[in-house]
């Protein structure tokens, strides 16, 4: 244990003294710091809390490592203009996209790449990972492995539907406001305001009571409770490109409405409304995890991970934190659409490191 001790002291502190030799300010306090927590965590929990910090060291730097390989791997494949923005990204954004990467290769080669069917019976209740399942199984006695891999195809792409679903009713209600104006405009904006003003889990558990749970459902229904959000932010964008010099000269040639929205206001308001996607898609991806949580959402046997966090809770009484992969897998996926989302907003303002 010394050895170790000795040892993890020694690679920071030369760490530290390389990278001040090297004029390396940032990778200077962030070494300089992880030796100070050290010091400090190692005077309280002794050495089982430094192999922690070691081990959480060692997963942040494998995780920068194969952001910075994969946002590489993205500039060498991408056009020369979209290369040099890539460029740009921290590393922060690189690994929200490799993550949302990983997560659609799964859901697309889902039968593939799963062992064994969503459905599938394999072995008891609650049985402990062997070599047939890398994960053991759940409460029927499905392997949970699977099940994780194939709720990346269900979950998300529900919550893909509902959100593209959504984004093209606000968009379409906002810009349409934009041009109209008067009347319609008031009438939208109220309209967004009475849908708004209701809690959403609220909306959602109401109307799928009285509609029922089918995908369909499910699928309007989270739409139509985010379109109101996506109209505000579209009539708002639009609402500035509308009284422009351009948009007048348009009109005074006699373009319809239609050419308005797609030809002049649509292209000058796509940053904002991109970013917005990636934020409307995290809202309404708690929320459908939340409702088959809730047993309201993607019914069984459909894999879901919300249906998996509630079907397998009783596990974390025996100190089992199986059901936690599905909870980090939804914790996982939304950390990484903010951190691309954060860095196109940030893209968008015009702001440049």
């Amino acid at each position: 244990m010394s050895v170790f001790v000795i040892g993890y002291y020694t690679i920071l502190i030369a760490a530290s003294c390389l990278a001040v030799y090297f004029e390396r300010r940032r990778v200077f306090m962030l070494l300089f710091s992880l030796t100070l927590v050290s010091f400090v965590a190692g005077i309280i929990g002794g050495v089982g809390a430094l192999r922690t910090i070691t081990t959480l060291a060692a997963v942040l730097a494998l995780a920068a490592g194969v952001s910075y390989a994969f946002k590489e791997f993205l500039v060498q494949i991408a056009r020369p203009g979209l290369a040099r923005e890539l460029r740009t990204a921290p590393l922060t954004a690189a690994f929200g996209m490799f993550v949302i990467f990983t997560y659609a290769i799964a859901g697309i080669f889902a039968p593939w790449i799963a062992p064994h069917g969503q459905a599938e019976v394999i072995s008891t209740s609650f049985a402990p990972p062997d070599a047939n399942m890398l994960l053991g199984a759940d409460q029927l006695g499905r392997d949970i492995f699977s099940r994780i891999i194939y709720g990346a195809r269900n979950t998300v792409g529900l919550a893909l539907a509902a959100t593209i679903l959504a984004f093209v009713m606000g968009a379409f209600a906002g810009l349409l406001a934009a041009v109209k104006g008067g009347w319609f405009d008031q009438f939208m904006g109220r309209f967004a305001d009475v849908i708004m003003s209701v809690p959403s889990l609220i909306f959602a558990l109401l109307m799928l009571s009285i509609f029922g749970t089918n995908l369909f459902v499910i699928v309007v229904v989270v739409a139509v409770i985010y379109s109101p959000r996506v109209f505000r932010l579209t009539r708002a964008v639009a609402g500035n490109v509308v009284v422009m010099d351009y948009i007048e000269a348009a009109k005074l040639r006699g373009e319809g409405d239609w050419y308005l929205i797609r030809r002049e206001i649509l292209p000058n308001s796509t940053a904002p409304l991109v970013a917005e996607f990636g934020l409307e898609f995290c809202f309404v991806f708690l929320l459908i995890a939340g409702l088959s949580f809730l047993g309201l959402g993607i019914q069984p046997p459909t894999a879901d991970w919300g249906s998996m966090v509630r079907e397998n809770a009783t596990l974390i009484s025996f100190g089992d934190v199986t059901p936690l992969i599905p909870a980090a897998a939804i914790a996982l996926l939304t950390v990484a659409v903010n951190f691309v989302v954060d860095w196109m907003l940030f893209r968008s303002s015009g702001l440049k490191g």
